[in-house]
C-alpha cells in the first residue's frame, strides 16, 4: 500500500506557547519552524509537519506495509479497531510511522517519522514493520537512514507482538551498522518504552530537541520503585 502523505497543517493566526504562555503571531511561528522565539520550546510536529521541515521540497512517500487487523481481538473499554479508526480520523494518518524518501540540504535520505498524535506514536506491528522496511531500503540502496521518534512506547493492545518489534527494528538496525551505512535518530519529546530502548538510540549519531524526555520506564515508576525523588530535569535530553 503506498500512503499519500497529508499537506501540513494549517498554522492557526495566533499561537500561545505551551512552555512560556506567549501569544505569537502564526505566521512568525511557522516561519521560526514552531519553536518559541522567547523560551526556545520546540513544540510538538505531527508527521506530514515534520518531514515537511525536513526535507527539502519534492519528497515522496515510500510504500509502506498495509495496515493490520486486530492480532488478539483485544477489547479494554472500547475495541483495539475502534481507536485505531478514532486515530485515524483524528490524524488523517493510516499508522504512527511515516516513511518518505528525499533529500536534506541537498543530500539523500530515507526517513521515517513518528506521530505522537497516533495512540501515542506506539510501537505496534505495522510501525515495526514499517521501520525494518526503511531500515531495508536505505540498506539496499546505502543511503542514510533517518528516524525521528516519538512515543510513549509498546501498543499494549497488541501484547508480545508488540514487543517483538524492540528486537526485530533493533536487527535491521545492526545490519545498517555492519554495513557503515549511516544512521541518524532525531528525539523528540517524548521518546520512551519500546522505541527508546530499540532503534531510537541504536543510530550512529543521535540529536535531540531541548527539553525533550528519553526513558524506558516514566518518571513515577521509577520513583516508586526506588523510592527516591528524582530531580526535575531527569530523562530530559540535557540531563542525559
Amino acid at each position: 500500500m503506498t500512503q499519500t502523505l497529508l499537506p501540513p497543517s494549517s498554522t492557526p493566526e495566533w499561537v500561545l506557547c505551551p512552555g512560556c504562555r506567549t501569544p505569537h503571531y502564526g505566521k512568525r511561528w511557522a516561519a521560526n519552524l514552531h519553536v518559541c522565539p522567547e523560551c526556545g520550546r520546540h513544540d510538538t510536529l505531527s508527521a506530514p509537519q515534520r518531514l515537511a521541515q525536513l526535507l527539502d521540497a519534492g519528497y515522496e512517500p515510500l510504500p509502506q506495509p498495509s495496515p493490520a487487523v486486530d492480532p488478539l481481538s483485544f477489547v479494554d473499554s472500547r475495541p483495539y479497531p475502534e481507536r485505531i479508526g478514532q486515530a485515524r480520523a483524528r490524524t488523517g494518518l493510516d499508522e504512527a510511522v511515516q516513511c518518505a524518501r528525499g533529500r536534506v540540504h541537498g543530500a539523500p535520505a530515507i526517513v521515517a517519522v513518528m506521530d505522537f498524535g497516533f495512540l501515542g506514536g506506539s510501537l505496534g506491528s505495522v510501525a515495526g514493520d514499517r521501520i525494518v522496511a526503511v531500515a531495508e531500503t536505505a540498506l539496499a540502496e546505502r543511503i542514510p537512514l533517518v528516524l525521528v521518534t516519538a512515543s510513549g512506547g509498546a501498543r499494549m493492545q497488541e501484547g508480545a507482538l508488540s514487543l517483538m518489534q524492540m528486537a526485530r527494528t533493533s536487527e535491521a538496525m545492526a545490519r545498517l551498522d555492519e554495513a557503515g551505512v549511516l544512521t541518524v535518530s532525531v528525539i523528540t519529546d517524548p521518546t520512551y518504552g519500546g522505541v527508546a530502548a530499540s532503534f531510537a538510540t541504536l543510530s550512529d549519531v543521535i540529536v535531540a530537541e531541548p527539553g525533550a524526555r528519553l526513558g524506558f520506564a516514566g518518571r513515577r515508576v521509577i520513583e516508586q520503585t526506588v523510592r527516591k525523588k528524582l530531580p526535575s530535569e531527569f530523562q530530559t535530553a540535557e540531563f542525559l
